[in-house]
């Protein structure tokens, strides 16, 4: 069943709940510190209130317990500067204070309602038609007149405030959420030949990523990179040392080690793993080939060697569509930047490309690196897709 997006909406003058992603980093004083996300939904919102529509805004900031859990008022700032419209704030999310702040909208303006996530309901995850039946949504949903879910990168969640409206509204995809169905739900449809650059520290799902582009053909190529590669260095029997190894199996990752000896033996021609890399030695970088390993105890696989990234560039040198889920190593520090940095450096030259969001974005950003065709707001949600897994949010709205 197709999924409708704004351009099916009428929305002059109907009251529309907007779910947005903007959960950002925060400054000491609970301050957006970041404003990448909120930039990303101007265009939906922007288009919604020229269309004389009246905005409520629902999003969520950080996780309970956490040092990022926080008012939205910062955010309904940033977005007013931002949108050339009124954005307003409420401190409040379905009571009738949010009602009353909805109903006293005009057409062509907006407020932010509170945190979602101070509702506890809201960070449990339900089947929409038992998310239909929260406070959140029971009380909210009369307010409005329709529902659009922008939030992609919340999309692998099954939150009531994202799969719950839908039961009760007529409901349509933002922007955000429309070109990552298209992007991410057409990899197939990319230039060939197509490489996969799999890495990062999510090694279950970046290994899970790896199998479903091998095993259904989208992948060509395969690059390994991150403790994703420590991972098949040692499913191709080679030690990459104490502490390594204990990263591994400290995070339950033991099986994922047999996993990734799987796909060597079944695709061993289309998989390619490091023949160097890079650990700290007194306080400096370090590069071992593989065939020095094991590094000294107290050492860890940090980073690519240089060989490695050149290997890795002459491959993406030839592909059509570049694929990017995870950094190569510990990017954020200067010393084990190289192998990230070259990589995907290699990779925004590829015909098309295409980045996973997450941490891989973050990687971008800290470099200031152009070039991508697209990059996903969202990294949980975009590993999903690329898994060939359904998202709770996107099914919701069909």
């Amino acid at each position: 069943m197709p999924i409708r997006t704004l351009d099916d909406l009428a929305a002059a003058d109907r009251a529309v709940g907007v779910r947005v992603d903007i959960n950002s980093p925060l400054t000491d004083d609970g301050q957006l510190a970041d404003d990448a996300r909120l930039r990303a939904h101007v265009d939906t919102l922007a288009e919604l209130l020229a269309a004389d529509a009246r905005v409520a805004v629902l999003a969520h900031q950080g996780r309970p317990g956490g040092d990022e859990f926080a008012r939205l008022e910062s955010h309904a700032g940033r977005l007013d500067e931002l949108l050339d419209a009124p954005v307003s704030y409420c401190d409040a999310t379905f009571s009738q204070d949010a009602r009353d702040a909805v109903a006293g909208l005009d057409a062509g303006e907006a407020v932010v309602l509170e945190n979602t996530r101070f509702y506890s309901e809201e960070y449990m995850e339900f089947e929409p038609a038992r998310a239909a039946e929260t406070y959140l949504v029971d009380r909210l949903a009369p307010a409005l007149d329709a529902y659009v879910n922008d939030a992609f990168a919340a999309a692998h969640r099954s939150q009531p405030s994202l799969v719950g409206f839908p039961e009760h509204l007529p409901a349509y995809a933002g922007r955000v959420m429309a070109e990552e169905l298209d992007v991410l739900g057409a990899v197939e449809d990319t230039p060939t030949p197509r490489t996969y650059v799999v890495g990062g520290a999510k090694v279950p799902d970046s290994v899970t990523v790896a199998e479903h582009a091998l095993e259904h053909d989208l992948a060509d190529d395969v690059l390994v990179t991150g403790v994703v590669a420590n991972v098949f260095l040692a499913a191709a029997g080679v030690d990459v040392g104490r502490e390594s190894t204990a990263f591994i199996h400290d995070r339950g990752y033991e099986n994922e080690i047999a996993r990734a000896g799987d796909l060597l033996e079944a695709y061993n021609d289309r998989l390619h793993l490091p023949v160097d890399v890079a650990v700290e030695r007194d306080g400096k970088r370090h590069e071992l080939s593989t065939s020095e390993l094991p590094p000294a105890d107290g050492e860890s696989v940090l980073d690519l060697g240089s060989e490695t990234v050149e290997a890795y560039a002459d491959v993406l040198a030839d592909t059509g569509t570049a694929v990017l889920n995870g950094p190569a190593g510990v990017f954020e520090d200067e010393r084990f930047a190289d192998g990230t940095r070259g990589v995907f450096e290699a990779a925004s030259r590829a015909e098309y490309s295409i980045v996973g969001g997450g941490d891989t974005a973050a990687a971008i950003r800290q470099f200031g690196l152009s070039g991508f065709d697209h990059v996903s707001t969202g990294g949980g949600a975009a590993l999903r897709m690329l898994t060939g897994e359904a998202l709770p949010a996107v099914e919701a709205l069909r």
